[in-house]
Parts: C-alpha cells; structure tokens; sequence
C-alpha cells in the first residue's frame, strides 16, 4: 500500500531535455494531441521549447475598486500575513493564511519516490512565482476613504484583526478614480467623492500617469492591473465606435458615450505595457481592446471572479454530463448585501452578472450529443436579490433537475454561503501571479522564434466565471479541465511530462522500467530567485 509525502522544498529536474542558468529555465518539450478527420485520427506530436525567467520580479499591484470590498480585504489580507498577525475571534485564536488561493494555499502531484509513493508539492514551487507578500499594493476608487475606513464598512474581517490592521492603513488613500453615472446603478451616487474629472482622453492620460509614477515611486520591475470595481452595464458594439484598435482610441479621443470606465482603464494599462485583469463580468474588452492588446503584446484576462456559487456549478455540471446524467433544469438563487448587491439591484448592472452565470454550462453541454440533441440546452435561470443584512456572507441556492436511466428523474439542491470578499481576494493574488508568471515564459517551435502567450491570456480561466479566451478558440468552463492546464504548462516549462492521472506503475503486474532513483538523487535544487518589496 502506498502513502504520499509531501516536499516542500525547490527542486531540480535531472534531464538531457532541461538547461538551468542564473536567470532561466529552458526546457525541451514533445507537444503531443489528436487531429480527428472524419473516421481517421491521427496522432500529433511536436517538438517546442519553453524559456522561463527564474528571477522574481518586484511587482506592483494596481486595484480599479481599491476601497472596494475585495480592494479593502486584499490589502488587510497581505498585511496580516506579512506581519504574521493573529487574533481571537469566538473560536479561538486565528492566525493569517493564503487559504482559497490555487497558488498560495494548493498541492499537485510532483510523482512518485522510489517506493512508489506519491510526492506532493506545492503548486507555486513548480516555476519561481510571485508571493503577495511581496507586492506593493496601490489602485483607485471613486469613494475617498482611507483603507482603515473601507475595510470597517466592509464589515468582512473580525473585529479583533481590524482592530490590529488599522494603524497600518488609515495612512493609505486610493487614488481619484473614473466615474461615468451612465454605466453603474444610480445608488453608487453617494460613494462617488473622489473621481477625476475632464475629458475621456484627459482622464485616461491621468490613469496613465498614475501607473508611471506609482511604477517610478515604488521601484518597480512591473505592474498589474485588475479591475475589483462596480459590475458596469455592457457597451453597446459599434462599428466605428469600439470594432478596431484605432477607433476605440478615436472614441476616447471624441468622448463617445458607450467607452466605459474599464475599457478606458484597459487601454491605458495596455498603452502603459501592464496587464489587465477585468475582475467583473461586463464587456470590458470590445474587439478594440483586444486589438489593442495584441498590437502592444499586453496581456489581458477576463471575465468576473469565480468565486462562490458558479464555481460548485461548474464542477456539479461537468459531473453530471460526464457520468452520463442529464441535467435539464438549472435553477440559482442568490441574496447578499455588501455594496456589489446593491449595484446589482439595478437592472442592467445584474444582466451583466446574468450573462457572465449562465454560460458556465455550455462548453459541458455541447461535449455530450449522446444527451443533448443539436441546439438543446437545459432551462438556466439565474436570480439575484439585495439583502442589506446579509452583508458580505451571500447565500446561494441551487437546484440541478437531470433525467436519469429509464425516464427517472434526480433533483439535487444546494445551499451555500459564501463570504464574498474572502473568496474573492485570494483569486486576486491567483490572478496577478499567474499573469505575472506568464510574462516571464516564452515558447518556440523547433527552428523557430521566441514569443509569448496569445495576448488573451485563457490560462487564467480557472479563477474566471466567463472566460476571455482568443478569438476563434473553444471556451473550457470545466473547472478541472482548468486547474490541469495551469499545472501542466507549468509542468512543461519545468521539462516535466503532463499529469495524466494513468499511473500504471499502480495498476500493472510487472513494474514500470525508470522509476528507481538515479545517481546523485540527492542533487540540491538552485534557490528561486525572488526580490523583496
């Protein structure tokens, strides 16, 4: 019988295919996939070559909703733990963690000892990765309250460890921030002190210059930007309004009403060669944007934070259709009552929120014509109400209605509460070390050039309710579908095989040829290099 340990340390891959120098990793890599022609299918396999910068930038993190809800608990998060902090709640004492975040808090499976136990690690030793501990953290909000004040009326952390936290924020201010009435709901009016003011070009020149000096002030090798602000209504798409790079640059130029505070955001960071992370569910990035991006070789992500509700969705689905089971009728409810349920009371913001929930299924339901026939769909309902008492702890409610064998029928109902904020923020520092990372990695074919990602970076899908992936590209919701592409590209750039969960050296008779540990099996792993903030 097998057992698994677990290794916390850097380690070094022994292998002709993997070089190491003082700043990178390049790794040899067989590509290999299936081209299906009608009947006939065909095994690829190509040779490509992946280069990863080991040294850890200093990053900057730039929040659009800093004094939000999320911009608030993700400040007060990294502070707690870069102090070590404690408290005592109820329970007993707490103590701060990275807990809900995929990098930070989350283990894969290396391979296995020569005994044949399973070696786990965690997931940000696989490539030199940022740690929040060492970002230094600044952004915008339209509401002018230090971090201190923000993060009381949030009301999401333990008093004891507000009450801890506040000296180390009531000195930190978010910068003046882009308001346009029209795209958030109406009730956001009395947040809104602390906006810029003149033209969309001059505004979005402002945005600009604060990522310059924010970068200059702070000694910055880089910065990411995420937007963790109010969900907008969506842009209308208009030919000579948003459709190209040149003219959503025009439009801002001329003040056209349908460019959004985000997508202005957007281009400035992209204009500034940051990346941006739309962290909300509306359309942010109009083809424009996406143009833009690419032109500038900027990488971008989005849509909306999967944090809570379409999470347990995306993986109750991919269950059910994958165990051959029907879903027929899906039907979500959710209450809550922090500031991003109010802005959802209106209208046009909650349609936003409604589309970015009801896609989650599709990919799933298109994979299985044995259930689905062409254009069938299971109904999908999706309700959102304002509770102001509830505050940050949503309540989601779900029920899945699937046919079964035999004409039989299987309800499955869910109740969840989720704390908003402390689901969301971890997926915060997910996102900005993901897109940090892929910054730092190239990829070749044999004989070819180095280059990087698609601009549209759908290797953060996982952390996203509706993810931006490059035109023309399938969308993959299944959440573990998700998780295995971050580590196995992760694993490619470190020259190891794809985790395919087969494990024959388990299920055979005879042993599996190479699993014996070598000579010098004891070799010490360089140290990742990482420079403190």
């Amino acid at each position: 019988m097998t057992s698994t340990t677990f290794n916390d340390k850097p380690f070094v891959v022994r292998s002709p295919d993997v070089t190491y120098t003082d700043d990178e990793m390049v790794s040899k890599y067989t590509y290999q996939t299936t081209l299906v022609e009608g009947n006939v299918v065909t095994p690829k396999s190509e040779t490509l070559y992946f280069k990863t910068q080991t040294k850890v930038p200093k990053v900057g993190v730039m929040l659009v909703g800093l004094g939000g809800n999320n911009g608030s608990t993700v400040a007060a998060g990294i502070l707690a733990n870069k102090h070590g902090l404690t408290w005592n709640t109820k329970e007993g004492e707490k103590k701060a963690n990275y807990w809900g975040s995929l990098c930070m808090a989350s283990t894969v499976r290396l391979g296995n000892d020569s005994n044949g136990n399973a070696v786990n690690v965690p997931l940000r030793n696989l490539l030199p990765t940022a740690h929040p501990n060492d970002f230094v953290l600044g952004g915008w909000d339209i509401c002018s309250d230090n971090l201190a004040d923000a993060m009381v009326k949030a009301s999401v952390l333990d008093y004891d460890l507000q009450q801890k936290l506040k000296p180390m924020m009531v000195d930190k201010k978010p910068l003046p921030s882009i308001y346009f009435p029209d795209f958030i709901a109406a009730n956001q009016s009395e947040r809104a002190d602390n906006v810029l003011t003149g033209t969309k070009q001059e505004q979005m020149d402002q945005i600009r210059k604060d990522i310059r000096e924010f970068k200059e002030k702070n000694n910055l090798d880089k910065v990411v930007v995420l937007w963790t602000a109010n969900t907008e209504r969506f842009s209308a798409l208009e030919p000579g309004i948003n459709d190209t790079k040149e003219n959503i640059l025009a439009s801002i130029t001329r003040g056209e009403e349908e460019v959004s505070p985000s997508t202005i955001f957007a281009c400035a960071s992209i204009l500034e060669g940051c990346s941006y992370i739309n962290g909300s569910p509306q359309n942010t990035f109009v083809p424009g944007v996406i143009e833009l991006a690419e032109e500038h070789k900027v990488y971008i992500g989005g849509d909306d934070f999967k944090s809570g509700q379409t999470k347990m969705k995306s993986v109750m689905v991919d269950f059910l259709v994958s165990a051959g089971i029907k879903p027929t009728s899906i039907v979500s409810y959710n209450h809550l009552g922090n500031n991003d349920g109010r802005n959802l009371s209106a209208p046009q913001q909650f349609r936003s929120k409604e589309i970015s929930k009801s896609n989650v299924v599709d990919d799933m339901v298109d994979s299985n014509k044995m259930l689905y026939k062409e254009g069938e769909h299971p109904d999908h309902v999706v309700v959102i109400k304002y509770v102001p008492y509830v505050g940050d702890s949503k309540r989601a409610l779900d029920e899945y209605t699937s046919e079964i064998f035999m004409g039989g029928k299987n309800t499955i109902s869910m109740h969840n509460t989720c704390e908003d904020s402390l689901l969301a923020s971890p997926l915060i520092f997910d996102l900005v070390i993901m897109a940090e990372l892929c910054e730092r990695i190239q990829v070749k074919k044999e004989g070819g050039k180095w280059e990087g990602f698609h601009s549209v970076l759908s290797l953060l899908s996982y952390m996203l309710k509706a993810p931006l992936v490059p035109p023309g590209t399938p969308v993959v919701n299944a959440l573990f579908a998700q998780r295995q592409a971050i580590i196995n590209v992760m694993r490619a750039c470190a020259g190891l095989a794809p985790e395919n969960h087969m494990l024959l050296e388990h299920r055979l008779k005879s042993e599996i040829d190479g699993l014996a540990a070598g000579p010098d099996a004891s070799v010490e792993a360089p140290a990742a290099k990482r420079v403190k903030a």
